[in-house]
């Protein structure tokens, strides 16, 4: 089971990690914490103080076709909010 689906890079996850030391994710819906935690810390090699995580629901989505209406629904997500000990950091455009 892949762990880590994608690192969140917005605006708001970019101030918490400059101010808090906290990093964004997507995770698998199945993983838990202490998953995340290992993945993280294996991945990029930092220690990992705390993993807050949170599930999404999928949105409303609408669109009109020829023939009708069609009314669906996106998927739901799994967010993890990962707080990395005093002084570290990831740098997730060192591989561009």
């Amino acid at each position: 089971m892949e762990v880590l689906v994608k690192p969140l890079i917005t605006e708001k996850m970019t101030g918490l990690s400059e101010k808090k030391g906290q990093y964004g994710f997507v995770v698998n819906r199945k993983a838990n914490k202490l998953e995340v935690k290992k993945a993280i810390e294996d991945m990029y090699g930092v220690n990992v103080q705390s993993v807050n995580t949170m599930i999404i629901p999928g949105k409303k989505r609408s669109r009109n076709t020829k023939t009708k209406f069609i009314i669906g629904r996106t998927s739901a997500v799994k967010k993890a909010i990962v707080t990395l000990a005093e002084g570290q950091s990831i740098d997730f455009y060192s591989n561009i």
